[in-house]
């Protein structure tokens, strides 16, 4: 086969420091540790926004967020496009044309009302939309029942208490269902289904395939069976040190969102409950994902399948006293895990460019012979899956739009530094050398105000090439150094481009 398969295992809102391969002493991730250590592992792989319908549709289409425009989750849309435009491009719809087959089992919400069907995915019709595992899905409930499994039923509910006095968000609680019937070792099951379909159709055609297979984990809340809810001991469980955090100088909005999850009404005894749940949890999707892959070996499909692990963002889990993720760019919720194994590779490389989510779609299309450029906003990762130098941009570009509430912010994340621009409140800059909790903003002290402007002057350039338009903030609210254009864009004034110049352009 000259084009290998490719299989995505994606997971949603998981941090990178629960895998072992990133760090964690727990060992609660073989199976992607055994991937990363035969392939790739990145360790500066970012989310291009944290919030899981942008990233999802900036996955399919190659494209950054700005640029596709759908901004926000359906559930707490505030007014957003919440579907991609028809004519939009998307990688499933090259790789079929390529002759590529492909499917997607899982959470979808990369849109509301065009689901995975509608862009050419084999796979269970399951709700778009869900932050729980849909338990009431039709497929599901068929399932229990070829199996004689027992239904959801869930107790030991953990939830805080919200600031106007009602119940907070569930955060965790305890499943009373065995092993074989929780809805991730379901999804692992319609998976390897569908490889062995695959499979089947591969030794007729030799077609290859594309297969995406989306937990719904380990998002909150928690919902756990036994031997996972009580996998780690809680006694064990490290307090985060951004835990302490008091908000000081930072955008009041961050108070506001912690107070919104009402971190501050549980006892520290719970939150490390909480923090040890969340670790079996992905101890839980690690082992279905082992499923998953000892069908491929039990298929012969591993020598020939290019594997990739990541997730569409991170999870705070008590960080800076804030569950979920939100308006806050910390690398709790922007850096994730990426690991990606190709055919023939060399084994154990790691790498530390900055790369993201969106580099997938390139990815995705070089490793099918087509052009990567499709993907306007994607790098294909094909040459970093090596030791050679490889040029790349030292610095990532990261953005967020709202989800309760409109909420537009800029990141900008070299070697040592962060910005972030904040246009209706306080904007941030975090030492990330000195600090890398990001608990004291600097972006007013005076030793970093050459870092500030500099960090100010290249976000401003990166948007702009981009065609990001945030960057009309910048220029007259940021120190951005001189323009060579009328910012008010009226034509009227000598500064403006000449007409063989865009607008927007720089000097």
């Amino acid at each position: 086969m000259t084009r290998p398969n490719i299989l995505l295992l994606m997971t949603d809102q998981h941090r990178a420091d629960t895998f072992g391969a990133y760090g964690n002493r727990c060992s609660l991730t073989p199976v992607a540790d055994e991937i990363a250590r035969t392939g790739t592992r990145f360790d500066r792989w970012y989310t291009p926004t944290a919030i899981c319908t942008p990233a999802r549709a900036s996955l399919l289409t190659g494209m950054a967020p700005f640029r596709h425009k759908v901004l926000a989750n359906h559930e707490r849309n505030v007014g957003y496009l919440e579907d991609l435009a028809e004519d939009t491009f998307t990688f499933p719809a090259a790789l079929q044309e390529a002759g590529y087959r492909t499917g997607l089992v899982g959470k979808w919400h990369a849109g509301h009302e065009r689901t995975a069907a509608s862009f050419g995915f084999d796979g269970p019709d399951l709700p778009g939309d869900a932050w729980h595992n849909p338990v009431e899905a039709p497929d599901y409930l068929a399932y229990l029942a070829e199996h004689d499994l027992p239904p959801y039923a869930i107790s030991d509910r953990i939830r805080g208490t919200l600031p106007n006095g009602g119940p907070g968000n569930l955060l965790a609680a305890r499943l009373h269902q065995p092993l074989e019937a929780t809805f991730e070792h379901y999804l692992a099951t319609r998976t390897i289904e569908l490889l062995e379909r695959y499979a089947g159709d591969q030794e007729r055609t030799d077609d290859p395939f594309y297969l995406q297979l989306n937990f719904f984990g380990p998002h909150l809340p928690y919902i756990l069976p036994d031997e996972y809810f009580d996998l780690v001991d809680a006694r064990d469980v490290q307090l985060p040190a951004s835990v302490e955090e008091t908000f000081d100088g930072k955008p009041p909005v961050q108070a506001n969102y912690s107070a919104h999850w009402a971190f501050d009404t549980m006892p520290r005894e719970t939150s490390r409950k909480l923090i040890a749940v969340y670790y079996g949890y992905v101890a839980l999707i690690d082992h279905e994902m082992g499923r998953v892959m000892e069908a491929m070996e039990r298929l012969g499909l591993v020598e020939d399948t290019a594997v990739v692990i990541t997730s569409d963002h991170g999870e705070f889990t008590g960080s800076h006293r804030l569950h979920d993720k939100g308006p806050a760019m910390y690398e709790d919720i922007y850096r994730t895990a990426g690991i990606l194994r190709v055919p023939g590779q060399e084994p154990g490389i790691v790498r530390d460019e900055f790369v993201s989510l969106l580099d997938c779609t390139a990815t995705f299309l070089d490793l099918a012979g087509l052009d990567p450029s499709l993907a306007v906003d994607s790098r294909s990762l094909l040459p970093l899956a090596t030791r050679d130098e490889v040029p790349w941009q030292e610095d990532i570009v990261c953005e967020y739009h709202g989800h309760h509430f409109p909420y537009p912010q800029r990141m900008l994340r070299t070697d040592r530094y962060k910005l972030v621009v904040n246009p209706e409140s306080v904007s941030e800059l975090y030492d990330l050398a000195n600090d890398p909790d990001e608990m004291r903003n600097r972006y007013q002290d005076p030793e970093l105000a050459d870092v500030r402007r500099r960090m100010s002057r290249r976000l401003y350039e990166l948007l702009a090439e981009r065609g990001d338009n945030f960057f009309h903030w910048m220029t007259s609210m940021h120190d951005i150094g001189e323009v060579s254009y009328d910012p008010m864009l009226s034509g009227l004034d000598e500064a403006t481009y000449p007409q063989t110049t865009p607008p927007g352009a720089l000097s």
